[in-house]
């Protein structure tokens, strides 16, 4: 499932703070990347604007229409390519929500907290007018995974909401051979590298008010986890933070809390990542408030992800017997987990459930949907019942290598790591068992952006200002 040069920095220990100073009240300069509009040409110099052109005339006409129209992505205000704004998402990344996305204004050259490399000017609408998008600070995060890199940006919208406005994915198989050297190899480490320049060429591109860049369990645990965070320092301009398994694990609670309805008593709520899995017990029966990571009651991080787990049993070919062996090696991680039992008075009942967030869970939803192609609107917050996760299971565990490699929603990037992460599902869908399981494609980077629009204000600066309009 398929999901430069420098870049924001985020102190050790926590967010950043400002990245550039607070947004400025500009327009915006660029917009979603299949915009066909090419931008509006500068005013006359004695006040009046210049002759509107065919463009021109053709976005008025959209307007009256109730339209937005946003500039396309690297278009300067003559037309010419842009060389410092930021590129779409790759062809293999993970969608950026919504069909019409506002840009922030770019950041100047030379602004403080950026690396080497300079970024383009802002581009102004028609008549001096703005967007009401301009006006809101932009915040990011980054998440290095043992198997993933992923980054998101994102503009506060209502309370609690916010909108993507880029977005980028990569596998990149940064834990490759860890399980077995200690080490972060040099192949793996020359990929990350380079997801983590397209990263800070995003970055770089934008005026981002706070941003927080992590790095998780392969990082966390390699012999020379910390030579390659000052690699990735030098070399992209990223200071990223290695978080621990606590952190690791409060932030997918955060990043998944919508998901969480009313009415919901008790939640087990898990991560499979590359490296390792983080596994949160949720109590919501007495109060309920706003973040949902409040509530863990117990948590757990399991040493075992979808990589490592792979690479102990094998991921090419998996028979019934090696899956079982991978569901029981993490069975009994599981049991000694001491605050297993602590949901215990609310897993009989019909208002406690799974909900799973990682791209085992994602992949068993699409391939249960048929997706000819994977489709973000359609996985998130899906439900799924017992039965349907059996069947997709048992499916996958029937199909050979290159048929899971054939699917859509699985491809060559996971078909070898795909059933170890049923293994790492099954066991704690034996520990805790319930009827249904909500699929989450969100994480890590959605709890870092929500805890920073939280504390900074964000939701409640903007409603004062009204930028949310009606």
């Amino acid at each position: 499932m398929k999901d430069p040069d420098s870049g924001a920095d985020a102190p050790q220990g926590g967010a950043s703070g400002g990245v550039g100073g607070p947004v400025e009240a500009a327009a915006p300069h660029s917009g979603h990347p299949s915009s066909r509009s090419q931008g509006n040409p500068a005013p006359a110099r004695d006040g009046r604007d210049a002759a509107p052109g065919k463009g021109q005339s053709r976005k008025r006409r959209k307007r009256r229409r109730g339209r937005k129209v946003f500039a396309r992505d690297g278009v300067t205000p003559g037309g010419g390519a842009n060389p410092g704004a930021a590129q779409p998402a790759s062809a293999g990344g993970q969608a950026v929500e919504g069909k019409a996305v506002t840009d922030a204004p770019a950041a100047p050259q030379g602004q403080p907290g950026i690396g080497k490399g300079g970024a383009a000017g802002g581009q102004h609408a028609a008549n001096g007018q703005r967007s009401r998008a301009a006006d809101l600070p932009v915040y990011a995060a980054l998440d290095l995974g043992t198997n993933n890199c992923r980054l998101l940006v994102a503009i506060p919208q209502r309370p609690g909401q916010f909108r993507v406005i880029d977005a980028f994915s990569r596998i990149v198989r940064l834990g490759e051979g860890l399980s077995a050297s200690g080490r972060l190899g040099q192949p793996a480490m020359d990929r990350a590298v380079e997801a983590l320049k397209v990263c800070a060429d995003k970055l770089q591109s934008r005026q981002v008010r706070k941003a927080r860049l992590i790095a998780t369990e392969a990082c966390r645990s390699a012999e020379n986890g910390a030579e390659f965070i000052a690699r990735v320092e030098t070399e992209a301009g990223l200071k990223l933070e290695i978080i621990d398994r606590k952190t690791e694990a409060r932030l997918a609670v955060s990043g998944c809390g919508s998901l969480v309805e009313r009415g919901t008593d008790g939640v087990v709520l898990f991560d499979i990542g590359g490296g390792s899995s983080e596994i949160a017990l949720i109590d919501v029966s007495r109060h309920r408030t706003p973040r949902l990571a409040n509530h863990i009651v117990s948590w757990t991080s399991l040493p075992v992800g979808v990589v490592s787990l792979a690479e102990r049993f094998g991921g090419r070919h998996v028979t019934p017997a090696i899956f079982e062996a991978m569901v029981e090696e993490v069975s009994g991680m599981l049991d000694r987990f001491e605050g297993r039992t602590r949901l215990s008075h609310l897993a009989a009942g019909e208002r406690f459930h799974l909900l799973g967030t990682s791209g085992t869970v994602t992949t068993l939803a699409g391939v249960h949907l048929g997706l000819e192609r994977y489709d973000r609107r359609r996985v998130d917050g899906l439900w799924m019942d017992n039965g349907h996760v059996d069947a997709m299971i048992e499916k996958l565990l029937g199909w050979g290598f290159e048929e899971r490699m054939a699917n859509p929603c699985i491809g060559p990037d996971r078909a070898d790591l795909v059933l170890a992460g049923c293994a790492i599902l099954e066991a704690i869908r034996r520990h805790w068992p319930s009827e249904r399981l909500r699929v989450a494609d969100r994480g890590l980077r959605e709890g870092m952006l929500s805890e920073l629009m939280a504390d900074d204000g964000a939701w409640r600066r903007n409603r004062r200002r009204g930028a949310f309009g009606r």
